[in-house]
């Protein structure tokens, strides 16, 4: 299995590790029986995504993913967060095996589920906003 520079580099220096202990958001997607789980912290202030940290358990290819994913949304606004896909994902880090490609769905649904649960806390109602979360099994 072939990695690209940019997932090494994710891997081996992943970017914003960690938790947010008073996250206005929290996203927890995947599962043990799969072997991936990911959890992604957002602090938001005026609409815009202040921080997020993200704590995965998983391969070098859900790590690489979960860093990635976190830098892609840190300082944007929650509108922009909500446009990123596992597509864009694969293509901000040159590609990605095709059977890791799962971890990229996973890296797109823990960024949307911190975020639903961030308008939840607020008393907005995510679904609409939110839209339909893709099937972590889906290919690109």
């Amino acid at each position: 299995m072939q990695y690209s520079e940019k997932v090494l580099e994710h891997f081996s220096n992943p970017q914003n590790v960690g938790e947010i202990p008073d996250a206005d958001g929290v996203g927890e997607v995947g599962s043990p029986a799969c072997g991936d789980i990911m959890k992604i912290f957002i602090k938001v202030d005026g609409n815009i995504i202040k921080d997020v940290k993200f704590k995965t358990f998983g391969c070098g290819a859900a790590i690489a993913t979960s860093s990635i994913a976190t830098e892609m949304i840190k300082g944007k606004p929650i509108e922009e967060a909500l446009k990123l896909t596992n597509k864009a994902v694969v293509e901000a880090l040159e590609g990605l095996p095709s059977v890791k490609i799962h971890c990229s769905v996973l890296a797109e649904q823990a960024v949307k589920s911190a975020i639903s649960d961030y308008y939840t806390r607020m008393g907005i109602d995510p679904g609409p906003i939110i839209g339909d979360i893709p099937d972590p099994h889906c290919i690109i």
